[in-house]
């Protein structure tokens, strides 16, 4: 039975272990571009080592799985470098197109999403240049290939990540140092995300020019392979372009000014009786407490409106309230995306604002906030 604190995995993943406190999924996708390699690369090996027969494609797919294990570094260098920085990573997952390091907040610095971002590609750059060192020395044979291989592919991932558009490495690095010269992140990813799209369109076209750049005349799966990368790209730069506009338009929301005049009752109070009170004090909220005033529960507003008038006199205040959780007490001062960061760690209807004394503000309600960035975004 899985672990009830455990995160959620993605659907059509597996687990394969952890690295740095981060799970390692594996895509089912990542199966098919396992197999897609093992032909590839089946007739290099035909050819190195005659008479192999479907043996060819069992080295083909341990190629693939040599080849994820160096993307797997390429992954874990950014989940390790992000722990250091103080950033959360969910998971690690390999799939089509490579890996994906889930980092679950957004680097405070541009130093911060610097480093993070150009650990990958320069790990990918040192495992090819290595295997450019083994090549020297590895006698003739399969695992020459594999070297091969393996120097090859690193230093294309390398130096393709590098390239300056979102939602590639260098993207980050482009929209870090946008952000270092104009102090404002937003404007650094969307312009990172303009020339992700530039990226998606030359990924694009690249079949077309293929034959005049290399001499090779492109096939259908150059074609098929360029429309899914540049989707990948196209889509990609998209969102982060999408997401910093949403951010933009977050107003300097300040949770204090959006707090709730609240009443407090104690917990064994008939919830007619708290409800009448709130009403006659004028308060939008009321909080359970003890009998020396410590808040304990927030009296859910769903739970109140769905409570029968006629049963509201016969139960206790504390039926219809959520017991107070170290996310649900927030500062009073929260404002911008700090807030909305904090109400999206702790998802709730309410929430208990505490001055720095720890006295009572009033309750902040989701509503109130959501209604707030409706006004300022129109």
């Amino acid at each position: 039975m899985p672990d009830a604190d455990s995160p959620a995995r993605p659907a059509g993943t597996i687990r394969i272990g952890s690295i740095a406190g981060s799970d390692v999924l594996v895509s089912s996708s990542w199966f098919l571009v396992a197999g897609l390699i093992a032909v590839v690369v089946a007739p290099r090996i035909e050819a190195t080592e005659p008479g192999l027969g479907v043996w060819k494609y069992v080295a083909g797919f341990v190629f693939a799985v040599i080849l994820y294990g160096s993307i797997l570094l390429h992954e874990a260098s950014h989940a390790i470098v992000a722990r250091r920085l103080g950033l959360p990573v969910g998971s690690i997952t390999l799939h089509f197109l490579g890996g994906m390091t889930a980092i679950e907040a957004e680097p405070k610095r541009p130093r911060e999403e610097f480093l993070v971002a150009v650990v990958g590609p320069v790990t990918s750059l040192a495992v090819g240049i290595a295997a450019v060192g083994l090549w020297f020395v590895t006698p003739e044979g399969l695992l020459l290939v594999a070297v091969e291989g393996l120097a090859g592919a690193n230093i294309l991932v390398g130096v393709l990540n590098l390239v300056p558009g979102l939602p590639l490495d260098g993207g980050r690095v482009l929209k870090s140092a946008v952000w270092r010269l104009s102090g404002d992140v937003h404007r650094g990813t969307i312009f990172a995300g303009w020339c992700g799209r530039v990226t998606a369109v030359a990924a694009m076209a690249y079949p077309l020019l293929q034959e005049r750049l290399t001499g090779v005349a492109p096939t259908i799966l150059d074609f098929a392979l360029a429309f899914i990368v540049a989707v990948f790209l196209w889509s990609g730069a998209t969102a982060a372009m999408t997401n910093a506009r949403m951010r933009q338009r977050i107003p300097h929301l300040v949770a204090r000014e959006l707090a709730r005049r609240t009443l407090a009752v104690p917990g064994d109070l008939p919830l007619a009786e708290a409800v009448r009170r709130a009403r006659d004090t004028g308060a939008g909220s009321i909080v359970t407490v003890t009998g020396s005033g410590e808040p304990v529960g927030i009296v859910s507003e769903a739970a109140v409106a769905a409570t029968p008038l006629e049963r509201q006199p016969w139960i206790a205040t504390s039926t219809v309230s959520r017991t107070l959780e170290d996310g649900l007490r927030l500062p009073a001062d929260l404002s911008g995306e700090d807030l909305v960061v904090a109400l999206n760690r702790h998802p709730a209807g309410e929430y208990l604002l505490l001055d720095l004394d720890g006295r009572l503000v009033g309750v902040l309600a989701t509503a109130d906030v959501d209604r707030a960035f409706r006004e300022a975004a129109h």
